[in-house]
């Protein structure tokens, strides 16, 4: 073979060489152009590798519990959702509350946390691979409170002393009251299921009479929640029977910058009217935010009084019936840990004239009941 003839060849192999690099370029090239349809707009979940895009989307929200009595739920917060979709093999859920699950299965139970009626609306995509497609469902759920401090009043003897405290002595409490305070089973008893608080006419320590300030100071505190409890008026002019909170700083920085809600508040000159009120700075002692309401017969009666607490609002119900709201804010001392106190004065500012027959009445509490 001539030198000539070789060269001719090898620029042949050369060349052909060449063009299987360009194909294969040309090939890969157009691969990737094809792949990576991302079938919308959103992110996330499902990962980065080609597919087809999922169709047909259907999510349902079934709500556990639901009837003709309870039509969001029956408290548990339990929904079952059920997704469907073709060629999808993953679902990313957001549950409407910050809550966002990814999962492969169609059927996904979740049960929410937050207390009271809310409408929520969830988000669900569908993938396959780095492909999705979305849809909503909305729904409102029913979340009962959960209890976190109670006292049933359920065993007979003193007061639970791992809950309550006492406040003691005389001296008006910053009202002019007339009665000192004492921790004696003539004033505060607990029998036949409730707490039951005695003011009585008699000589004492030189106050002319006595009664019982109960306190969960040191005991127990909480930030916003619901506070419910049954109670019973007692009867007589001057009495002053009150369920009432203080701030937990109020050691550190007084009254009213500590901040005081009262649940109930009534006085024996002007039966069966609660007075729901709140006292912080430039709105106190006589100038509070309050609100009034009639209880029928509750000197006779108990009734169930209710205190929302939230870090927007504040609502006052008797019986269930909201008869006052109060906008709280965060300027306001209402945003922190307030401790629990029953008591029943009797006489000073709120309280009045003092009817010259009285001998004794009883303030009765069924319970006393705090929820998230």
């Amino acid at each position: 073979m001539t030198q000539h003839n070789l060269i001719f060849k090898y620029k042949l192999v050369k060349l052909f060489s060449f063009s299987l690099f360009l194909l294969f370029l040309f090939s890969t090239f157009a691969l990737a152009s094809c792949s990576g349809d991302s079938g919308g707009t959103g992110g996330g979940g499902g990962g980065t590798g080609t597919g087809t895009t999922p169709s047909g989307l259907v999510v349902s929200a079934a709500v556990f519990g639901t009837n003709a009595q309870n039509p969001n739920g029956d408290g548990s917060g339990l929904v079952t959702f059920t997704i469907n979709a073709n060629n999808a093999t993953s679902y990313k859920i957001d549950l409407g509350n910050g809550d966002v699950q990814t999962v492969s299965s169609g059927l996904y139970s979740y049960t929410y946390q937050t207390s009271g009626t809310n409408s929520f609306k969830v988000y669900v995509s569908a993938y396959n691979g780095a492909n999705f497609v979305s849809t909503s469902v909305t729904f409102t759920l029913y979340v009962a409170p959960i209890s976190i401090w109670s006292d049933e009043f359920d065993t007979n003897g003193t007061p639970d002393s791992s809950k309550w405290g006492y406040d003691l002595g005389a001296g008006g409490w910053g009202n002019n009251e007339s009665q000192y305070y004492t921790n004696r089973p003539e004033n505060v008893i607990v029998s036949n299921g409730t707490l039951k608080i005695n003011t009585i006419k008699e000589s004492y320590s030189g106050s002319n009479y006595t009664s019982t300030r109960l306190l969960s100071k040191g005991k127990f505190s909480f930030k916003y929640g619901k506070v419910e409890f049954r109670a019973k008026f007692p009867t007589g002019g001057g009495t002053w029977p009150a369920v009432w909170m203080l701030g937990s700083n109020i050691d550190s920085v007084g009254w009213p910058a500590c901040g005081e809600i009262d649940m109930l508040e009534e006085v024996g000159n002007q039966l069966n009217v609660n007075h729901s009120s709140l006292h912080s700075p430039g709105r106190s002692g006589n100038t509070p935010d309050t609100a009034t309401v009639t209880v029928a017969n509750g000197n006779t009666d108990f009734h169930i009084y209710t205190m929302d607490w939230r870090a927007d609002f504040i609502k006052f119900y008797v019986d269930n019936q909201l008869y006052y709201s109060f906008i709280n804010s965060s300027s306001l001392p209402f945003n922190q840990n307030f401790f629990l106190i029953i008591n029943c004065a009797i006489g000073g500012n709120f309280g009045g004239t003092i009817d010259p027959n009285f001998v004794s009445s009883t303030f009765e509490i069924d319970y006393v009941r705090v929820y998230n």
